[in-house]
């Protein structure tokens, strides 16, 4: 045995003081100390256990792997003989890899330049899957904890409905005076999750009777009662609404009302049949906010009053439609009523949200929002969101008013000579109204600042305090203030009398024999003036 007393790590019979240990021996008889380390804490233990486990993890998915590259990688395995890159399957996958990899593509330049795309695209991938699932379990405890909500009731079909020439049918709705004794006409299509039944919401017939106004309304294609459109286009939109001014029976030249995203329809009107348009009322007017006109400072005044969800379901009409019916199908198509600003992903100032809270704003919007979703089917508002964001085949500057160039050489100047040194103008020629609330969180005021820097002709009406929803919904006084700043003075419908009517007007002295001539001059303005008597006008206004 090794006396050294250096020796550490050898039985010794005299150990060092320094080396404590427990004395070891057979059959009583001491010969030598086992030297023992310093006691490991909890802590360290811990430490150790989870080193173990991860090499034991390591060492099972090195395993899995084996098993996948035996399974996979083999050219005589079953699933590399029906799913591999060389079957047809593979090949369809493989394709269908490509196509999506193209559309990504674009977005590689976003991405770290040392990271490799394959790499950056599965973490991000891995991330986004994360997160779905857990807002999937949010939304689950959300709404088991929340009361139960209203379920949409499909009420029975009730609207006018008239033939298009492409054979669909078009429900539509009169409100106002008849059109006999119309002195004004306003076509008014809705906007996205609307229906005909919203036109000026809450509008009196009586206000409508003073001015002499009647006001028509249309389900858009694949809305309410209207038959969807195989290719809708913004210029298929105003061919339609040409079409039912004809229809019924609109001779004179009409007002065209565009409220939220529903202007587009409007501004299409403008560009595609100016010469049937008297003038257009526009409130909060929704453009393309891709639009190449608009600066980078309006851009971003516009942008930054969206959330962060509006914004998303914008870059998902524009990039990835079809995305959008699944986002549908959980909102407004589930079945079941939800808060408006839930369903479209809004931010809405103070008054408005004071407004939709209303009972009765509540009550009107859960009817229009049934009436809309009538069919259930989510591709008529997937193709109005992509027009929203997409090239609309004209731009808002081919509306301007501008003197149009004369043309020069010979022809020119015989057309002078022909018909005199006569302007000629582009563009359209009536009035165009905006009213923008200046607190509007929806169609931020930076939109109007666009319109109104494109159209400098525009007449723009500020409204200061005013949300989105509260100077157009259930406001008797704004519409009273609309009417006036649109029409002037109110004169009453027209007194324009069938020619049955007249023959019967005339012929009533006859058949009472002796009538004095005093009578018939007191009672034949009865027919022929205009009636300007107003009915009492209450002026609650819910958004007050």
């Amino acid at each position: 045995m090794n006396s050294d007393p250096d020796d550490y790590h050898t039985f010794s019979a005299a150990p060092p003081p320094p080396v404590t240990g427990i004395p070891a021996g057979i059959n009583g008889v001491a010969i030598g100390y086992v030297v023992r380390g310093p006691q490991m804490s909890f802590q360290d233990q811990v430490r150790e256990f989870s080193k173990g486990a991860a090499e034991l993890s390591v060492q099972f998915a090195k395993g899995c792997k084996d098993i996948v590259f035996q399974t996979l990688g083999r050219e005589d395995a079953f699933l590399a003989r029906n799913f591999g890159r060389n079957s047809f399957a593979g090949k369809q996958f493989g394709r269908g890899c490509d196509r999506i990899g193209k559309r990504f593509k674009a977005f590689n330049d976003y991405l770290p330049e040392d990271k490799d795309p394959a790499h950056a695209w599965s973490v991000i991938g891995f991330v986004f899957v994360l997160a779905f699932a857990v807002l999937s379990v949010n939304t689950n405890y959300a709404t088991t904890s929340a009361p139960a909500m209203k379920k949409v009731f499909i009420h029975p079909p009730s609207a006018e409905r008239l033939l298009l020439p492409d054979a669909r049918y078009m429900a539509y709705r009169e409100q106002g005076v008849s059109v006999d004794r119309a002195r004004f006409t306003m076509i008014a299509p809705h906007s996205f999750l609307s229906s005909r039944l919203t036109g000026i919401p809450g509008v009196k017939a009586s206000l409508l009777e003073e001015f002499g106004v009647r006001l028509l309304t249309y389900d858009l294609p694949g809305f309410g009662e209207s038959d969807p459109h195989p290719c809708r286009t913004l210029q298929s939109s105003a061919s339609d609404m040409l079409f039912l001014a004809n229809a019924l029976g609109v001779k004179e030249k009409f007002w065209v009302v565009g409220y939220s995203s529903g202007s587009m329809h409007a501004w299409a009107a403008l560009k595609y049949i100016p010469e049937k348009l008297a003038g257009a009322a526009m409130f909060a007017p929704m453009v393309n906010p891709y639009d190449a006109l608009i600066t980078k400072v309006e851009r971003r005044l516009i942008w930054d009053k969206w959330s962060g969800r509006r914004k998303s379901m914008l870059f998902l009409a524009r990039r990835f439609p079809r995305l959008l019916g699944y986002v549908y199908r959980r909102s407004f198509l589930s079945g079941r009523h939800d808060k408006l600003d839930v369903w479209l992903s809004l931010s809405l100032g103070n008054r408005d949200k004071a407004l939709v809270t209303d009972p009765i704003y509540q009550e009107f919007w859960e009817r229009d929002v049934e009436e809309s979703i009538r069919q259930g089917n989510a591709k008529p508002f997937i193709e109005e969101a992509v027009l929203q964001v997409s090239n609309w085949g004209f731009s808002l500057a081919d509306i301007k008013l501008e003197k149009k160039k004369q043309g020069g050489g010979i022809l020119g100047w015989v057309k002078v000579l022909l018909n005199g040194n006569v302007d000629e103008y582009t563009g359209f020629l009536g009035p165009i109204h905006v009213w923008q609330g200046m607190d509007d969180k929806v169609v931020p005021p930076g939109m109007t600042d666009f319109v109104h820097r494109v159209l400098p002709g525009v007449a723009v009406h500020k409204l200061p305090y005013e949300g989105h929803f509260t100077y157009y919904y259930f406001c008797d006084e704004c519409h009273r203030q609309i009417f006036t700043t649109l029409f002037g003075t109110p004169q009453g419908p027209l007194n324009n009398f069938t020619t049955t009517e007249l023959l019967a007007a005339d012929q009533t002295p006859l058949e009472t024999g002796h009538v004095e001539e005093e009578g018939l001059e007191a009672n034949q303005p009865s027919l022929l003036q205009e009636d300007t008597t107003n009915e009492t006008e209450n002026l609650d206004n819910p958004a007050y």
